[in-house]
């Protein structure tokens, strides 16, 4: 059985593998104004107990896993209808936009809770706290296949203890990790990574 990894670090790795290696592998974890709004959105969620409004059961802050993925971690919102059925909601920052790391994240919940309680699971929903919408998620045949191969690869990337080299991104300016990974100094094509090259030349 692979340990458990957090359900969290899915999102990391499709945002960027380097990101989620140096967590996992390297025990990295820094914070910056989106982590620190992050925190601030989670906080209700992350109580948890349940509490029922129009004859559904909202369940906070549940603690989901899955042997066979090697996955554990918590699910902000589960929602379980009058007829048996689970529907899990993650609260996110940021306006109503589709992002695939997020999906995969959700969609990771979903097999968890599948296999938890052996019923199928169709949708979820990520709710975005700036514009205060949840766009609908439909767990696919596709996400559910990318979602399980991002989940072996980051075992994978545990058991070689291997960290991507750093490639500089738009997307690297927001990171937590930003100073850590230094993608600009270090990354793909500069003179430091030029320099490192030639060191270990015959």
């Amino acid at each position: 059985m692979p340990e458990a990894l957090p359900l969290s670090l899915l999102n990391d790795f499709f945002y960027c593998q380097r990101r989620a290696a140096l967590k996992v592998v390297e025990g990295w974890r820094e914070f910056n104004q989106h982590t620190e709004r992050g925190d601030i959105v989670h906080e209700h969620a992350d109580l948890p107990g349940y509490e029922v409004a129009k004859g559904v059961t909202l369940l906070r802050s549940l603690a989901v896993w899955s042997e066979r993925l090697g996955l554990n971690g918590k699910c902000d919102i589960v929602e379980q209808h009058p007829d048996g059925s689970l529907f899990p909601v993650e609260f996110k920052l940021g306006k109503r936009r589709k992002w695939e790391n997020d999906d995969a994240q959700l969609c990771a919940q979903a097999l968890c809770l599948e296999e938890m309680f052996g019923r199928s699971i169709s949708r979820g929903a990520i709710f975005h706290a700036d514009s205060k919408r949840r766009r609908e998620v439909e767990f696919t045949a596709e996400l559910r296949q990318r979602t399980e191969d991002a989940a072996r690869q980051l075992h994978e990337l545990l058991e070689l203890e291997s960290v991507p080299p750093a490639e500089y991104r738009d997307a690297c300016q927001e990171c937590s990790l930003f100073e850590i990974c230094l993608p600009k100094a270090t990354g793909v094509g500069s003179r430091a990574a030029q320099l490192a090259g030639q060191l270990f030349k015959i």
